[in-house]
């Protein structure tokens, strides 16, 4: 009853109604004529489906409870099938689109234009953006993305980004494939907030790792926004790899009071893929966590036989002497583990860093486990497919089309070379046979005038020293011929391999036509507008426990809420009020809570979606009689 009223209060319910009948479609079960208290009713069922303790709406088949039905005013709950329909016809008319945008704006006023003026903060906020994958198990092949929760094993999957603000409320969650990249997701998710909201305030950002490419990066500074993140271990190699590394200061320690994280901070130069491109300079909070020590690399490994000895004294390294001791080896050298957290603006002390990208697991990584996940976020919704081009298998072929294309040119470009030093080869040999000629003509006079004895004749000397040019000349182009060769026989080897590793990568390509599987995409309309309905019921837990409950439960998850949105009772309905009377928690401690629960709805008012006050009382223990007792209440 309080989310009931919660839904009233904050408008979301008017707002869903007043959505869904602008796209209304007359074959949309109660749309025809339109009819409003309907659509509520159906609204309110798929909202409360996870307080009814139901993943989706095929569970409606077997559910034999009365939280449903008094949600929605009836006698029992909706059935299954017309719920369903509902559903799927919903997504068909389009809605997804249209909710998304009321959700967004809804969220916004909710929790951004409802704060008092004076817990507005001077400088922009953070926002936290995140991807999410859940699991499809399906006989065709859809898209696969890596899912974390199933320790990022790739499977067929959905991608959810997901929009916290800096208190770590759910604020927007979007569906998409699950080949679908944070890069492309993120911006997008900003400007569709920033559409449905009509605010320009998204300008400082935090994502994990998978949002660390320079390109994007840049691209987003260039828009004016400010983006957290962390670098990629293949990024750097250690503190080295930083400039103007300032002085370490203390960060974290533990409860004996030792300093087991210390932060600096420094400068980084981003290398872009386009080379062309200055590298983007982003600052850095270096943090050494002195938990995690990793071995310094090559600093373990032996050089020679005699280093085992190096630490011993001369009087311990007798070995092979009885009694010899054993003494353990010094231990490695290490290094703390770096984590450096970078943003694409300058301004930001390191500690401030550090904590703003920390910070990220209270705001969006516990609340998605503490409260999306319990409103079965994993849970699909429509298998409904369509064929599209096999992703996988284009970036595949994509590949080797280009090692194809890189290999057939490296081939023509050694047939070219080789055809080239053939001709040069030929030519080299007739002017060697030419030299050859003259050679044999010039050794025919020399030996006549040295058979003549004519050595010191004035004719002799030309004769010789023509004959020495010639044989300089023969061996020359000899020499060239010989080098020839050995270029030749290395481009022919150079062409056999590119020809031959063709070959290979030809067989890869059509192996690759031949496997190739007909991959479908579903349809995400349905799931989108699901997953709404359990952002807006987090929302609502928070606003609840936000309005309603003790200082205690300002921190709680859905499951420490849950049992105060189940407890059992009685309703008296009145003109004006409906009277709730709860049972009591066995539990002392519950017990008393949920009498300051009461009193806080009775002081601050909960109006009911059919305009009635709410009125709630603790009333006394559920009792069990021993015969003819009715069934307790469940769902």
């Amino acid at each position: 009853m309080l989310l009931l009223a919660a839904a009233k209060q904050t408008g979301l319910l008017a707002a869903l109604v007043a959505a869904i009948m602008e796209v209304a479609d007359p074959t949309i079960p109660g749309l025809n004529p339109p009819n409003p208290a309907v659509v509520m009713r159906l609204i309110l069922t798929l909202l409360f489906l996870p307080v009814a303790g139901l993943a989706r709406t095929w569970d409606l088949r077997s559910y034999t409870g009365t939280t449903l039905a008094l949600v929605t005013g009836r006698e029992r709950a909706f059935s299954q099938r017309y719920t369903e329909r509902f559903l799927a016809r919903l997504a068909h008319a389009g809605g997804a689109e249209r909710l998304t945008e009321v959700v967004a704006k809804w969220t916004w006023e909710l929790w951004e234009t409802a704060r008092p003026s004076s817990d507005q903060p001077t400088v922009p906020a953070f926002f936290y953006v995140d991807g999410h994958r859940k699991a499809v198990y399906s006989d065709v092949l859809v898209p696969r993305g890596p899912v974390g929760k199933l320790g990022g094993k790739i499977l067929g999957c959905r991608e959810l980004v997901v929009l916290h603000d800096a208190q770590g409320h759910p604020l927007l969650a979007t569906t998409h494939r699950g080949d679908y990249h944070l890069t492309i997701g993120l911006p997008e998710m900003l400007r569709r907030y920033e559409q449905a909201t009509g605010q320009t305030l998204m300008q400082r950002v935090v994502v994990d790792r998978e949002g660390m490419a320079a390109e994007f990066l840049a691209q987003l500074q260039q828009e004016g926004r400010q983006v957290v993140t962390l670098l990629r271990s293949d990024q750097y190699e250690d503190e080295q790899s930083f400039q103007q590394v300032g002085e370490w200061q203390p960060w974290r320690s533990n409860r004996h009071g030792q300093v087991i994280c210390e932060v600096a901070a420094a400068r980084f130069a981003l290398k872009r893929p386009d080379n062309a491109s200055p590298p983007l300079e982003v600052e850095v909070a270096l943090i050494r966590d002195w938990r995690k020590l990793l071995v310094v690399e090559g600093a373990g490994e032996a050089t020679n036989v005699q280093d085992w000895q190096a630490d011993l004294a001369p009087q311990q390294r007798c070995f092979w002497e009885e009694g010899w001791q054993a003494l353990p080896v010094p231990p490695a050298p290490t290094t703390p583990k770096l984590i450096p957290v970078i943003t694409t603006r300058s301004g930001m002390e390191a500690v401030e860093l550090a904590q703003t990208y920390f910070r990220r697991w209270n705001c969006q990584e516990n609340a998605i486990r503490d409260w999306l996940i319990p409103l079965n976020l994993d849970t699909n919704h429509g298998y409904a497919k369509e064929q599209v081009v096999n992703s996988e298998l284009a970036k595949r072929q994509t590949v080797v089309q280009g090692r194809v294309q890189r290999l057939d040119r490296l081939a023509q470009a050694s047939r070219v070379r080789l055809t080239d030093l053939q001709e040069q080869a030929q030519h080299l040999q007739e002017q060697a046979h030419v030299y050859e000629q003259q050679g044999i003509e010039l050794s025919l006079q020399v030996t006549a005038f040295e058979a003549m004895g004519q050595t010191e004749e004035r004719d002799y000397f030309p004769v010789k020293a023509r004959q020495l040019a010639v044989d300089w000349e023969v061996r020359q182009r000899q020499a060239k011929l010989e080098k020839n060769a050995m270029r030749r026989q290395h481009l022919l080897s150079k062409c056999e391999s590119y020809c031959q590793e063709l070959r290979h990568v030809l067989r890869r390509q059509e192996d690759l036509e031949a496997q190739a599987r007909e991959m479908y995409e579903l349809d995400h309309a349905k799931d989108q507008i699901m997953t709404l309905f359990k952002v807006a019921l987090a929302n609502l837990g928070m606003w609840v426990r936000d309005h309603y409950f003790g200082e205690s439960y300002q921190h709680c998850s859905w499951q420490r809420l849950l049992p105060f949105f189940k407890v059992s009772g009685r309703i008296t309905t009145m003109e004006g009020e409906v009277q709730l009377e709860i049972c009591a928690f066995n539990n002392r401690d519950l017990a008393r809570d949920v009498e300051e629960v009461c009193r806080n709805v009775n002081t601050r008012g909960a109006i009911l979606p059919d305009g009635r006050r709410l009125v709630m009382a603790v009333g006394e223990r559920l009792r069990a009689h021993p015969l003819n007792a009715p069934l307790a209440q469940n769902g």
